[in-house]
Parts: structure tokens; sequence; C-alpha cells
């Protein structure tokens, strides 16, 4: 990175709202009637550090409250942090709320305008863009209509047209792209794949985790306003998974989250087959069953490579101990022939009683994208109580019609105690899948079309001879 030019610098940055018990606190604070402290501090963002850089797309993910709305609103400008420095270098153009900087009495050509105007365009300008922006945003002539009597899909049309028509060099994005409907998202990520190429920066939170796998370079990864991690999207959606369910190994000091940071990110120098690696977590006894010294039992698994850095979680309440893919034959192997059955074994100990244990696999390509994947829940396949000390063999048999290539193995056993959702232990990455294919169609995966060309009989004409 360091031949590449900064778009936008973070750097110890927080903001801390004064939360009062009361209304009245609020005021003898403002009117100075108070000596001694009537409020609670809570920070949004607490220390957060971050570096973009010109013509990166850089996704930022977290559980809602972790701060991600607060730091783009700092980076535009809509909010002033409480310490901390922001440098931003170039243009920004910003999604950040549904119709923000929008007048709703005004029409949506005036709001155009007006939004142009606050972006730093002049009205020559606009006119330039204005047919381009109306034809992104397909609203039709409800442009001449006061935008308080739009819905919120014309809503997040035109004020998405506006912030991506106007050529800025730095565009924000904050979760605007969930109201539109597939059709308008489809044509937004579109422009996304424009602006890659022409290398501008691009900044977006999102839950929607497939388009932050898909379009970003890296993410940042926040918690509670403090920065958990960096690195690739496949790294830092799966701590984010971590995050969910309580059981990221996160600090509450800076500094050792900092440290925790390095971690995840050198876990990329341990490279499998498919070219990438997994933020490690304990690997423990993760390649495989711990009653055999190369962690298989003779006869399953052999010549099947695994990642050495593969992320492990889990309350160890179950264990998977051993995992392999068997192809169509039964034959140990990771690599499989497109459209024929493979089946994904794993075998789990377990250490205490479960009421009803789900058993999962998930399939992801190399970007961390989810392919595929069931679980038993789902399958309604195995839905009995298990006692501590038994040991269950889980068998998935599938048709494989993926596409040819490197694909990302998962296991998991998860389940709900008192409603409350459990994870007992998860392997992210755990091994390859490798498709061998002589015929690769479009997407993901082949639909297997039957195929057939005729030639069209002439219509009969009317009054004719038959």
């Amino acid at each position: 990175m360091e031949d590449k030019k900064i778009a936008i610098k973070v750097e110890n940055l927080e903001k801390a709202y004064k939360l009062y018990d009361k209304p009245s606190d609020r005021l003898k604070e403002a009117l100075g009637l108070s000596r001694r402290k009537r409020y609670k501090e809570h920070y949004a963002l607490k220390g957060v550090d971050a570096v973009i850089y010109q013509g990166e797309t850089v996704g930022i993910i977290g559980t809602n409250g972790s701060g991600k709305s607060t730091i783009l609103k700092i980076i535009t400008g809509v909010l002033n942090p409480t310490k901390g420095k922001v440098t931003v270098n170039g243009r920004i153009s910003a999604l950040l709320e549904l119709g923000a900087g929008f007048n709703m009495e005004y029409n949506g050509i005036e709001n155009v305008y007006l939004n142009g105007t606050m972006i730093g365009f002049s009205k020559k300008e606009i006119d330039e863009r204005l047919d381009e922006i109306l034809n992104f945003a397909d609203i039709g002539d409800y442009v001449y209509q006061p935008v308080k009597t739009y819905s919120s899909g014309m809503f997040v049309r035109l004020a998405f047209a506006v912030a991506i028509n106007i050529d800025p060099e730095i565009l924000i994005v904050d979760e605007a792209l969930s109201v539109g409907d597939v059709f308008f998202q489809a044509k937004c990520y579109h422009k996304f794949e424009e602006f890659k190429k022409m290398g501008k920066t691009i900044v977006f939170v999102s839950h929607d985790l497939s388009s932050i796998s898909k379009y970003c370079d890296r993410v940042i990864l926040l918690n509670q306003g403090i920065r958990l991690g960096e690195g690739s999207p496949r790294e830092m959606i799966d701590a984010y998974k971590q995050v969910l369910v309580g059981q990221y190994p996160a600090s509450d000091e800076k500094e050792e989250n900092l440290l925790e940071d390095k971690d995840i990110q050198a876990a990329a120098s341990g490279q499998g087959r498919a070219g990438e690696t997994e933020a490690s977590g304990n690997s423990g006894n993760a390649g495989g069953s711990k009653r055999s010294g190369n962690g298989e039992k003779p006869g399953r698994g052999e010549s099947v490579l695994k990642n050495p850095e593969l992320l492990e979680y889990g309350t160890k309440a179950a264990v998977i101990e051993e995992y392999y893919i068997c192809d169509e034959k039964g034959r140990s192997s990771s690599a499989v022939i497109k459209g024929q059955k493979c089946s994904i074994h794993m075998v789990v100990r377990f250490m205490e009683d479960i009421p009803e244990p789900i058993f999962a696999f998930t399939i992801k390509n190399i970007k961390g994208v989810e392919i595929t994947g069931t679980n038993t829940m789902v399958e309604k396949a195995f839905l009995l109580p298990v006692q501590a000390g038994s040991v269950k063999h889980i068998t998935f048999t599938q048709r494989i019609d993926l596409q040819g290539g490197e694909y990302l193995l998962s296991l998991g056993v998860t389940g709900y105690e008192n409603e409350d959702f459990q994870v007992y232990h998860r392997l992210y990455d755990v091994m390859d899948l490798t498709v061998i294919s002589d015929k690769n169609t479009v997407g993901y995966y082949d639909t297997n079309s039957e195929v057939t060309v005729k030639d069209e009989k002439p219509a009969r004409q009317k009054g004719g001879v038959s």
C-alpha cells in the first residue's frame, strides 16, 4: 500500500454522548446550576484508527450500535468527533440515511439541485448531469411531485442517483440499498463495479455480508465503538459471526485489540491450496481426530488437504473430531467431478447432554461468499437429544453442480437451549473442495438445462387447405 495515496485517514477517533436520567438534569447542567456530574458518557466510538487508500472499496461491518454509521457521519462532516482527527483527500458524495438532505416539500428535480449544491456543484454542472440522474432514478413523472409523497423505494432511488452520478472521488454509502427492489440494487452494484474500474474510493456499511464479500477489498470490524479487526472480507465476516454469538476473543483494552488485529492479519501467511486462509482462532485438534497421530483414522481422509490456519470456536459441549469428503465411489478425496454425488462426513463427540444438536455444513468460494449449505434442522433429519459421551457420525450426501473451481468447506454443531442459540463447535474453512469440470456455465452452479433446437413450422394461413 506504500505506493498508494491515502483517501481517508482516521486517527484515534472518539465520539461520546452525554446520557441524562431525566430532562431536568440536562437543563440544570446547561444553566450551570449543578456542581456535580449529572450524566453518564456513552462512547459510540473509542480510539478508532483506519486508513483507506484511493481506489479501494472498504466495508465496515458490526452489530447494531457498534459505531458504523457514526464513523461515516464523522468522515462526511455530519458529526464532529469528541476526540481524534479525520483527513479526507477528495470530493465526497454520501448517502447516509434515507432522504438525508432532502426537503420534503420540494419535488424531485428541486431536490436534485439542492443536494448537488450541498455537495459543491454549480447549477451548470448539475444541468449537465440532470438527464443521467433522472434516467438512473427511473421514477417517471414523480420527479415533479413533492418527495413527501414518495415511497421509501422512490426516495432511495433518487437519493442514490444523485449521489452516484455527480462523479465523486469518494462514495460513502450506509445501508441505503436495502430498500430498493432487486433490479435497482443490481443497477447500483453495476455502478459500483464501474466506480472500482475508474479507481474511485468506496466506503460502505451493510448487513448484506454477500455484498461485503463480493465488492470489498478490505473490511473493518467494529463492536461497541472499538475496532476489533481489519483484513480480508472472508476473515472479518467469520470474525463478525463470532461476535454475533459472543465468542470473539476481544479485550476492552485498545492495545490488546490491536494485538489481536495483528494476529488475525498474520493468519494470512499460512496458505492452503485455496489461496487464502481464515483468521485463526484456537486451532486445537481441528486437523481431525484426536485418536490418530496424523489427525485421521486409517482409511479416512488420506490425501485430503486441510487448512492449518482454520478459524475454530465454540463452547466445546460437542466437538467435531473428524471430517472428510468422499467422492461418488466412496473414496476419501477433496476433488469431486461436477455432476457426480459426494458425501461430507463429520464425527462429533458430545461432552455434555445436548437437547437437540444441529449439524451443518457450508460451502463458500475463496472470496468468502456462501454458495450453498444446509443443516439437519432444515432437512428434518435429526431432532433428538444426545447424551454426554455419545459419538455421532453425520453424513451429508448431495450431487455437486457447482462450477469447476476451488471452494472452502465449513462445519458446525449448534443448537437451542431455552430458546437461546448456542454454538458448540464451529470450524470455518476447514478444508478445500475442488470441483473438476469440463463445462462451466454462468454463475455459481449449473442448472443442467436440456436444450432443443428445431425448425419452426410456418403458421397455417386462414382459408388454406390443410
